[in-house]
This record gives C-alpha cells, sequence and structure tokens, in this order.
C-alpha cells in the first residue's frame, strides 16, 4: 500500500478506494456482531425470566400441595412412598412401620380419631417415580391395624391389593401412603357381580357383617362378602357425601342393584322352577347346576294335612353320563357332597319324595343340585305337587283272609302259599329261585339274576353289580372337608351340618390341642 503512495496519482486513488471498502466491510462486520451480542443477551435474558417464572410455578404447585395436603389431613401432612407386600387378613387395614407411628404421632394424628390412609400405585420408569394417575384403578383408601411392618414396606390385605393391583402387580410395587381426613358415609349403592346375593335370607346383615372388618369404602373398589362356603363380590358404584368415606360408627344406607352381566364370575347361579313345569340342562361330569323352589303357606297347610306330597324329579338320560340329586333348604343355598339335607344317587332317573313326616320340610325356599356324576348328561327336572291316594279301607281283606285260613309256607322262598299248590309251587320254586343267603336280605332272586346280585362289604346294603361301582364312589370314597377331617359321605354329611351333633368337631379340635402341646 505504501509503494502505491510513491508511485503517484492514480496509485494515490487506488488506496483511498481500497482503504474505503475495507473500512465499509469492517463496519459491516462490527454492526453484525453487535446484533448477535444484543440477541445472545436478550435470549439470555429471557432464559432467565424463564427459569424464573418455572421456579415460581414449582413453588406454587408445592404451596397448593402443601394446602391440600392441609385440608385432606386437617393440619396434618404426612405421606411416604413404601414397597408393598401382602398378607392374609380381612379388610382394608394396612401395616405401616413404626416410624410413620412416630410421624404421625409428632403431629398430633391420634388426637383427631381414627386414621384413614389414601394409597395409589406409583409406577417406576428408570430412575424416576411418578404417581399414575391414569389407571383405571390405582387410588383407593384405608385404616391401620397396626404399626408392625419392616422399614421401607407397608403391609396389604387381600382386599386393598386385589384393588390396587386387578391384574398384575410390579416384581416390587410401591404405593404412595398419603394420611388423610374423611367423612362419615350416609349411602352406598352396591352391585354383585353375579344374582343369587339378594336371594341370601337377610343379605343386607351379611353385608353390614362383612363392612365391620372395613374403615372406609371408595368408589370404584371391589368387596368380598363371604356366606359359608359362597363367596360373592360386589362394587362400589356410588357413595355419599363424598367418593370415599368413612364406615366407622355410622349407619349408611345400602341399595345392592341387580348384578352386572358383562362381570366375569364362577359363582352358581340359582334358576327358578315352577310347580310342574319342567326345566332342561346339561351338566359335566364334576360340575353342578343348581335351581330353587318355595314352599309357600297354602301349600304347606295341604301337606301337614297329608293332602299332598312334594316330589321332586330328575329324569336322565344314562347313555353316555349320569347325576347326582342334592337337596337343601335355605340358608344352605348351594347343597353339594359335603353339604346336603335330601339326596338320591339312582342310576338313571330320580325321584325325592317329600311330606309331612320329613322334619326338616317347611315353608321356605329350597335349593337343587344336579351334580355330574359321570360323562355329561342331558336331563330334565321338575318340581310337582302330588296328591295322596290312600288304599280305602279293607280293601284286600277278602283275598288275604283266605288265605291265612289255609296258607303253607315255601321251604325255598318262605312265602305262603295255598295248601293246595304248595307242591307244584316248591318243585317250581326250587328250580328257578333262589333266596339270598347275606344276613338280613333274603330276597328271592331268579338264579341268573342272582350273579349280578350284591352286597356292600362296608354298609352291607344289596345292589346290582352295575351299580356296585357308583355306590362305593358317593357313600365310601373319602372326603376332605375344608378343615382338613376325612370322613366318608355319611359322616361328612353329619359333620358339615350345623344342626347335627358336634362330637366330631370336638373329637378334632382335642386332636389339634393334643398336637400343639
Amino acid at each position: 500500500m505504501f509503494r502505491m503512495l510513491i508511485d503517484g496519482h492514480e496509485s494515490h486513488h487506488m488506496v483511498l478506494t481500497y482503504v474505503y471498502e475495507h473500512t465499509r466491510r469492517f463496519s459491516c462486520l462490527v454492526f453484525l456482531f453487535q446484533i448477535y451480542f444484543y440477541f445472545y443477551f436478550v435470549q439470555i435474558r429471557m432464559l432467565m425470566v424463564f427459569f424464573m417464572l418455572k421456579r415460581s410455578w414449582f413453588s406454587l404447585q408445592v404451596d397448593e400441595q402443601m394446602q391440600e395436603n392441609l385440608l385432606a389431613g386437617r393440619g396434618i401432612v404426612f405421606s411416604r412412598i413404601l414397597e408393598a407386600v401382602s398378607f392374609q387378613g380381612s379388610g382394608d387395614k394396612i401395616k405401616l412401620p413404626p416410624s410413620c407411628f412416630t410421624g404421625l404421632s409428632d403431629q398430633g394424628a391420634f388426637d383427631k380419631g381414627p386414621l384413614y390412609f389414601q394409597l395409589s400405585v406409583v409406577h417406576q420408569e428408570g430412575s424416576s417415580e411418578m404417581i399414575d394417575t391414569d389407571s383405571k384403578q390405582s387410588t383407593t383408601h384405608s385404616g391401620v391395624l397396626e404399626f408392625t411392618a419392616e422399614e421401607g414396606s407397608v403391609g396389604l390385605p387381600p382386599h386393598v391389593w386385589s384393588n390396587l393391583f386387578p391384574i398384575d402387580s410390579p416384581k416390587a410395587p410401591l404405593i404412595e401412603v398419603q394420611y388423610v381426613w374423611l367423612p362419615k358415609g350416609t349411602y352406598a349403592k352396591l352391585q354383585p357381580d353375579v344374582v343369587g346375593f339378594s336371594d341370601l335370607p337377610n343379605h343386607k346383615a351379611v353385608l353390614e357383617t362383612s363392612l365391620r372388618q372395613h374403615a372406609t369404602l371408595s368408589e370404584g373398589d371391589v368387596i368380598t362378602v363371604n356366606h359359608g362356603i359362597l363367596t360373592y363380590k360386589l362394587q362400589v358404584l356410588e357413595l355419599r357425601p363424598s367418593s370415599s368415606v368413612s364406615v366407622l360408627e355410622t349407619d349408611i344406607e345400602v341399595d345392592v342393584v341387580g348384578p352386572d352381566s358383562g362381570l366375569e364370575s364362577s359363582q352358581p347361579v340359582l334358576k327358578p322352577l315352577i310347580f310342574g313345569k319342567a326345566e332342561s340342562g346339561m351338566v359335566e361330569e364334576g360340575n353342578y347346576n343348581y335351581f330353587k323352589f318355595s314352599i309357600d303357606n297354602d301349600i304347606w297347610d295341604r301337606i301337614a294335612a297329608e293332602d299332598v306330597r312334594v316330589e321332586v324329579r330328575i329324569e336322565a338320560e344314562t347313555n353316555n353320563g349320569d347325576t347326582d340329586l342334592y337337596m337343601s333348604k335355605h340358608p344352605l343355598m348351594f347343597p353339594t357332597r359335603h353339604q346336603h339335607e335330601w339326596s338320591s344317587h339312582d342310576i338313571g332317573s330320580k325321584v325325592l319324595i317329600l311330606g309331612s313326616k320329613d322334619k326338616n320340610l317347611g315353608m321356605g325356599a329350597y335349593s337343587i343340585g344336579v351334580h355330574g356324576f359321570k360323562g355329561t348328561t342331558k336331563y330334565n327336572v321338575a318340581v310337582s305337587v302330588q296328591e295322596n291316594r290312600n288304599h280305602k279301607v279293607g280293601q284286600q281283606a277278602g283275598s288275604s283272609s283266605s288265605m291265612d285260613i289255609d296258607a303253607v309256607e315255601c321251604r325255598n322262598c318262605k312265602h305262603f302259599i295255598p295248601s293246595r299248590s304248595i307242591a307244584l309251587h316248591e318243585a317250581f320254586c326250587s328250580r328257578h329261585n333262589i333266596v339270598c343267603s347275606h344276613p338280613g336280605c333274603g330276597i328271592v332272586l331268579r338264579i341268573e339274576e342272582s350273579k349280578n346280585h350284591l352286597h356292600c362289604e362296608k354298609c352291607g346294603q344289596a345292589f346290582q353289580q352295575g351299580e356296585m361301582e357308583k355306590h362305593m364312589k358317593v357313600f365310601h370314597e373319602p372326603l376332605q372337608c375344608p378343615c382338613g377331617v376325612v370322613l366318608e359321605k355319611e359322616q361328612m354329611v353329619s359333620y358339615t351340618n350345623p344342626a347335627s351333633s358336634s362330637l366330631l368337631k370336638i373329637l378334632r379340635w382335642f386332636i389339634l390341642l393334643s398336637d400343639l402341646v
């Protein structure tokens, strides 16, 4: 550039042009840098404002959550995330670790009455934890049973566990346990999963007994009600005055609505029977089909006067299977091999005749159980009222009196035969008939039929050979009671009947006590 200044005027002009161009470019660069740094600092300030707003928002959320916790707990803030473990118990009361007792006691929670907790499922995603609020049933409520759980865990009874984890629970399930206050319930609408619950005698009293084991109710929960060997599941549809209430020391109006046909259940169903109308069905081996009927005042008055009798009849196809008939009076709603009041085990068709001389008969509801003994059996079951047709007095007097005057006892069959034909009778009887020699039997049989005539070695009853297999399985096969006792059928029915003698039960308790000693 200095050489251009020395060389002359033109060179000087070029130098000025060169300087001008470069100065202009430098100014543009400075201007661009100014704009860049301006937007850079603006962006920094916007980020600072954003973080300040976010911090304020989180603070506001924390304050709102704190206010909600204070409101939910009536001034007590208590929340823990614990690992859920199951234990065998009834009702909805959970077990908490001792540290929870200290945390609640320090805030005076025990001075505010019964303790209630909201339980929410916590889903783990990687290392972070978040409470799942989208699950169909991930929140419920409970009371507390005791503070004996291991630190870091909470014990859940089956009722609470099934409501929090209705399908499959994770390997290490976590739940948030939060102290809350609940109002006393005034109304509850419940829906059983199957028909039959309303048929229980005084079913509301049965429900009340089950609710005594609960401290809370929440909409969407499913309550399990046990009645003898029966189990019913009822879903909580509606509660008042809130969606979660306390059921301690309060009177709740309860409505039980019809069952939801969409819910799956294996609970048996009682199908109603009308007198004189047969119902058809099919039962597989090992299963039961159940029916019900009622004896009202009019029918019972006629039975008591010995004018009529009640007949329960099953007409079954025996080509590929066979059935058993069991019957009971309510409150025993579903008779079984273990528990029933009447039974019939004949091969093929069966009939039970109930009359005035039966001490267990009376007004009320009755259940019929058709049990599949073998294969798959088609059948028709019916209940009818039949008139008692007694023989007229002296109907057979003429013939019997004449035989008594001149009759001789046959030496083979021991029947009294007129003396004029005794010789021919004995000759024919000795060639074709044989008398069963089993003590107490004495049945006269054809010689060809005697091969199929058998007596049970245990009870001595007589059967045809084809009937013996069923008799041994029904009456002498060992049955096990849920309490562990193993008995034959007759003893088992007596053992499980609450109205029967409790000698076997007392004996069982003595055995258990001797084992403990």
